[in-house]
């Protein structure tokens, strides 16, 4: 990222320090005023939306909304595939980096014509722990 502004990079390192959990531009713009560092959250949506076009944050759509999660790649690695995994128990989302999904996007480009974004993919299931929970006959 060329040019970050001291509000861009409070937002970066908020997000960073919940890595594992997806926020929504209202809640980000609370933390950072609990904080110390007040940004109003017209700004905090201007920024989140450069962060997401540099590729250091991914934007999920939820029925509740946009969140928004850290994008862990190193600078210079931003365009490797990664997708998103939401538990559809617990809402956890997380983080995934798998060039496993290649053969399927190349797939799906050549005998389907559709070109997947592999930055705003996100899959729907269950994550370990809750599946755990569930046991193997779905209940608990």
């Amino acid at each position: 990222m060329p040019y970050s502004t001291k509000q861009q990079q409070a937002i970066l390192t908020c997000l960073e320090a919940r890595r594992d959990q997806p926020v929504s531009a209202a809640d980000l713009a609370a933390e950072l005023r609990r904080s110390g560092r007040p940004v109003g959250l017209a700004t905090v949506y201007r920024q989140l939306e450069k962060l997401e076009t540099a590729g250091c944050v991914h934007k999920v759509n939820t029925e509740e909304g946009a969140y928004y999660q850290y994008c862990s790649h190193p600078d210079g690695d931003r365009q490797q595939d990664c997708l998103l995994l939401k538990c559809e128990h617990c809402g956890r989302i997380i983080h995934l980096d798998c060039t496993h999904l290649q053969p399927l996007y190349e797939h799906l480009q050549r005998e389907h014509h559709f070109t997947v974004n592999h930055r705003r993919t996100l899959f729907s299931g269950l994550c370990a722990s809750c599946a755990e929970k569930e046991g193997p006959d779905g209940g608990q």
